[in-house]
């Protein structure tokens, strides 16, 4: 659940991945929509897990607590400061004209229109919106013109006052209007523009766009009225409590209200067992805990295989007891108080755990993607050299194995930075940039100068191997012959300026186990006697092992920006320190002196822990070319403001969301840096400090297509230069892991769905056996 991400400072905000960045399913491989023209793409998908039911069998009524990281700082979703919740929220309250289906297209929404298309295309772009004729706002009154026209006058960007997020797509709007009917509306682009359907969702009423103080202010504490088959109760601390809407015209909500409730995501496993959650994402170790207590029942009075104590074996038992039951009265009382610490420890362990079986892990793969980001601005990585040096160097299905194979995902690299495995417009396009190719990616670091020993001597005034001595043709480096989409760029190429749940067969440690009490004191001595025999029995039978493993450590123990072998294993003599810092500085890469080191900036707070392990085995990639990394790790608050956005590393792991209209939504993180009238680059959102001329005019080629397998093609265009510049590796889609209540239907692992709120609730007592109006 927890994974780094990018705070995307956005009108339609893709979710606000400042999250840091599941039993076996079988996939169905989906072929990719493509037009005709063109070969279609094969991916594996994984399909959400919502537990579906048909309405006829959710109960009517209930309430559902639904788990959220904190309380919404605004109810505006097109505030910078709206994120993740806010979206959660407003999805429930408000009208979203073309919601995403389960391969993350959009698709029109009936609750709210009855059709919306291009009318005219010459001269100039018309949509023409005809609204559901029973689509009302909460105090009665019809949507309408004059909320689309109050929405776009608030998010065009001419009138300073409203303090939006952003205004792509409303800036290329001449005027709106109503059409023959009070049920239409007939939109007219100055420009024109693919992605019209990402317009007008979610919709306001015009109350709260059509001044700035509505819109500024008075929007981020409540809402004057909602559309929606929930709407707004109360706000109160901690809580959002929405109640079923009256006069939705739609299929009517099941449960009779839904609150959201905040919860930190390191207090939601014993939130889940006091019962006062039943929807939360949780991260790999709760899962594990859940789909454990499920696995296990813990009865006949068997202790639990897994939590405090079961790491404990015979030996160490039998040792424990003996101590506790020994002469030496300091060392028993020691033992026993380190015992009764143990065994209440297991006994709230087991208590939480029989909570836990009142839930189950949905699972699926979240629609955003995790990157490795190499900052171009400055240093050895404003070479393109040394970026497709990193990139070639890396290992991706080994990093992807790290994260998904634990949770029984498919685990496939990602192949394109605009779309997700499943999505229409997707294609691998990693073919630009090569395979993992450990030769060739030292061939590039010769060819940009780095070399075995370059980090002793300073130049000698020539410039070898550097970017002088090449050729004007471009900065993507000679070292081998590029691909069509590097060819193409030479011109303007990147300069600045210019989580994990267990199989269901998975084996678990064997249970824990404590010697029967009390005996005599008088066996002390054989028992200790017994366990320090099994143990050495054991040491004995695994000592070849280590001997044999021993020549691995020294790649394998590596602190943070240790050098390899600095951490070795007890007993391995320790070599001369003088000759040892003189060999590594000779056989590290350098050039002029400066050895081959760059920063490698992961975060330090609990949940990441799955990124740091991607990022350690990142450092050992690097290291097998001679490419030195220096890992930081800095606290989560900080990590993405004070190192990504500013600038201050040369490695990051981060997510993305994903996004269906990629022309618009993504322009802004491959978009080419320029420089600002101070000397400052303005980077939008292109934190990794590379782009180029090409990419940004494919990217605004693509917004104005309309049409789809045109605009489809442009992009895939811009994704093989987006490779070839190398500075975004795309890793992995992120794995996604929700706890829901057995009996909830119609919710869990979304994928790229949104929630139907209406049809989310309790199965009936026949389907389930449980109390239909189930109060929490």
């Amino acid at each position: 659940m927890s994974h780094v991400g990018v705070p995307r400072g956005t009108v339609r905000k893709r979710r606000t991945l400042a999250l840091l960045a599941t039993g076996v399913l079988t996939i169905p491989a989906l072929a990719g929509c493509t037009s005709s023209d063109r070969v279609t793409t094969v991916a594996i998908v994984v399909p959400q897990d919502v537990a579906a039911a048909g309405r006829d069998l959710v109960a009517d009524g209930g309430t559902v607590n639904w788990a959220i990281d904190a309380m919404p700082t605004t109810f505006n979703a097109f505030q910078a400061d709206a994120d993740a919740t806010t979206t959660r929220i407003t999805g429930a309250l408000l009208p979203t004209l073309f919601p995403l289906d389960t391969k993350g297209t959009p698709r029109m929404n009936p609750d709210y229109l009855e059709s919306a298309k291009v009318i005219e295309r010459e001269p100039k772009q018309v949509v023409l919106y005809r609204l559901n004729q029973q689509a009302v706002w909460s105090d009665g009154r019809e949507i309408g013109a004059p909320d689309f026209v109050a929405q776009w006058r608030a998010l065009r960007g001419k009138d300073s006052a409203f303090w939006t997020a952003r205004n792509a797509g409303y800036d290329r709007i001449e005027r709106i209007e109503r059409g023959k009917t009070d049920l239409e509306v007939r939109v007219t682009f100055a420009k024109p523009y693919g992605d019209w359907r990402s317009l007008f969702s979610p919709l306001y009423p015009k109350q709260v766009t059509s001044s700035p103080a509505a819109f500024n202010d008075r929007a981020r504490t409540t809402l004057a009225a909602t559309s929606g088959p929930f709407r707004l109760r109360s706000v109160k601390k901690g809580t959002v409590t929405l109640t079923r809407n009256p006069n939705w015209w739609g299929s009517p909500a099941k449960l009779d209200s839904l609150v959201f409730r905040a919860v930190k995501p390191q207090d939601r496993v014993q939130a889940l067992v006091d019962g006062k959650i039943d929807i939360a994402d949780i991260d790999a170790a709760a899962a594990h805990r859940i789909v454990a207590a499920a696995r296990d029942k813990g009865g006949n009075g068997q202790p639990l295989t897994h939590g405090p104590g079961s790491e404990i074996g015979p030996a160490a038992a039998l040792r424990s007891w003996a101590l506790a039951h020994g002469s030496d009265e300091k060392a028993a009382a020691a033992a026993r108080v380190s015992r009764e610490k143990t065994r209440k420890a297991a006994e709230l362990y087991a208590t939480e755990q029989d909570g836990l079986r009142d839930y189950v892990v949905r699972k699926s793969l979240e629609p955003a993607y995790t990157q490795l980001a190499l900052n171009g601005e400055s240093g050895p990585l404003a070479d393109e050299r040394v970026r497709r040096a990193v990139a070639r160097a890396l290992n991706r299905q080994e990093l992807v194995d790290t994260v998904l194979g634990p949770l029984g995902l498919p685990a496939a690299p990602l192949g394109s930075h605009l779309a997700l495995a499943g999505q229409p417009g997707y294609e691998d396009n990693s073919g630009a940039l090569g395979e993992q190719d450990t030769k060739k990616a030292q061939a590039l670091l010769a060819d940009a100068g780095w070399t075995r020993g370059g980090a002793m001597k300073k130049s000698d005034g020539t410039k070898a191997g550097s970017k002088g001595e090449k050729a004007k043709g471009g900065e993507h480096g000679k070292a081998e012959p590029a691909d069509k989409a590097a060819k193409a760029d030479k011109s303007d190429d990147n300069k600045p300026g210019d989580d994990n749940k267990p199989r269901e067969d998975e084996e678990t440690s064997p249970g824990h186990v404590l010697a029967p009490a009390p005996a005599a004191a008088v066996q002390s001595a054989a028992l200790l006697r017994q366990a320090d025999a099994f143990t050495t029995a054991r040491a004995v039978a695994d000592t070849g092992a280590a001997e044999s493993a021993r020549g691995r450590v020294a790649g394998q123990n590596r602190g943070p920006g240790g050098a390899v072998g600095a951490y070795a294993p007890m007993g391995t003599a320790a070599p001369s320190a003088p000759a040892r810092a003189a060999d590594s500085v000779r056989d590290a890469l350098g050039k002029d002196g400066k050895p081959l080191t760059l920063r490698f900036v992961l975060p330090s707070g609990p949940g990441s822990e799955s990124l740091r392990a991607v990022g350690e085995k990142i450092s050992t990639m690097l290291d097998s070319i001679g490419i030195r990394t220096e890992i930081i790790k800095v606290a989560d608050a900080g990590y993405f403001k004070d190192h990504v956005a500013s600038g201050a590393y040369d490695l990051a792991l981060y997510s993305w969301p994903a996004t269906a209209y990629p022309a618009t939504d993504d322009r802004p993180i491959f978009a080419k840096p320029v420089p600002a009238t101070d000397g400052s680059l303005l980077v939008e959102q292109n934190y990794t400090r590379v782009g180029t001329d090409h990419i940004d005019q494919l990217f605004d080629e693509a917004l104005s297509e309309l049409d789809e397998g045109a605009a489809q093609d442009l992009l895939k265009q811009a994704d093989a230069r987006i490779w070839a510049a190398a500075a975004s590796i795309p890793l992995y889609q992120r794995p996604q892991l929700v706890a829901t209540d057995r009996k909830l239907v119609n919710v869990g692992a979304f994928g790229f769905g949104v929630p139907h709120y209406q049809d989310i609730g309790f199965k009936k007592p026949q389907a389930a056996g449980s109390p239909a109006n189930r109060k929490k």
